[in-house]
């Protein structure tokens, strides 16, 4: 990625240089399709959204006043697409119970995980992540495969970065539950091997 700031593509376009958003679409194309799929889980409905953000982003561009990163704007920008979008599908989400989760469960989690192989282990971290509601998933993923830091997810999502902990929490402690789901006939193999 060039060192040149997104800033500099802002006041180009706005100055009337328009074809500079493309630089703007290009940094992060990528970024907005991931996060948008992992909200509506459909890859026909995440082309749309993100084709949507870019569109919004590009007609709501003087309203970007610089207090955050143009990262941390546009993805919220895309998450309020995202929620858009959810909301006209209606779609229902799979809610897994917090009651089911326990501190052995984490200790049984990871003895698993760490049996499996790293690319089996992502793509069954990925899938799981799947199975979240799409707000979890997206929070999830902002938080540990973008590194965005609690007060960016809080812009991002329009809550406090406590609230941010809060979900973040409930979050890992439903995905704990989805992944020992996922991960007991592994469990099971192991010890029979054994």
């Amino acid at each position: 990625m060039s060192t040149i700031s997104d800033q500099h593509y802002i006041d180009k376009i706005i100055n009337g240089e328009t074809n500079a958003f493309a630089v703007l679409v290009d940094r992060y194309k990528d970024m907005i399709f991931s996060l948008a799929l992992k909200m509506v889980k459909n890859r026909e409905e995440a082309e749309e959204v993100a084709q949507d953000t870019f569109i919004k982003a590009y007609n709501s561009l003087s309203k970007f006043k610089g207090d955050s990163k143009f990262s941390t704007w546009i993805y919220k920008v895309a998450y309020n697409t995202c929620l858009d979008r959810l909301k006209k599908n209606k779609k229902e989400d799979n809610n897994i119970s917090i009651d089911e989760f326990s501190a052995h469960l984490i200790k049984t989690m990871d003895n698993a995980l760490s049996a499996l192989e790293d690319k089996e282990r992502k793509q069954t971290i990925q899938n799981c992540l799947n199975l979240l509601p799409s707000d979890e998933n997206f929070l999830l993923t902002l938080f540990y495969f973008e590194d965005q830091s609690l007060e960016e997810i809080g812009k991002i999502m329009n809550i406090n970065a406590n609230n941010v902990k809060v979900k973040l929490f409930r979050s890992r402690q439903k995905l704990a539950v989805i992944l020992k789901k996922q991960l007991e006939p592994e469990i099971i193999e192991c010890y029979e091997r054994k």
